[in-house]
């Protein structure tokens, strides 16, 4: 089947436009003291599988599943703890960083809908409203 409407993969420029949004984004998590305890403390493996991740998500090749499988972001994050001013933070770096690489419309609005859908999901420390756990 034939497509007619190029990827947002393909929009963007490919894999080198995702290879610049994953180390613009890993740049202010590293700044970021609050969220950089959540990540492991190499991150590369981490820019490895979100690149992969964000290239097949977005259209471009299927490498990521081949390699890794269904990608299962909840059960993956899970032995992180990810509260939801974690989550807040970790989308605010993310549309920071699309904007930053200078990702142009349609493909920017398609992927920020797309990550402020997926990152409260990715939230798994609850807190009540006193603040306790």
């Amino acid at each position: 089947m034939q497509r007619d409407e190029p990827t947002i993969y393909e929009m963007v420029g490919g894999e080198k436009t995702f290879e610049n949004l994953v180390e613009v984004f890993y740049e202010k998590i590293e700044a970021d003291e609050a969220l950089r305890d959540v990540f492991p403390d190499d991150l590369e493996e981490g820019k490895l599988w979100q690149k992969l991740f964000l290239t097949q998500l977005f259209g471009g090749p299927t490498t990521y599943s081949e390699r890794r499988g269904h990608p299962r972001l909840r059960m993956r994050h899970q032995p992180f703890s990810i509260d939801a001013e974690a989550g807040r933070r970790w989308l605010t770096h993310m549309l920071a960083s699309i904007d930053k690489v200078g990702i142009q419309e349609p493909a920017r609005s398609a992927m920020r809908q797309y990550f402020m859908r997926a990152a409260p999901h990715m939230v798994n420390i609850y807190t009540t409203d006193d603040g306790e756990a």
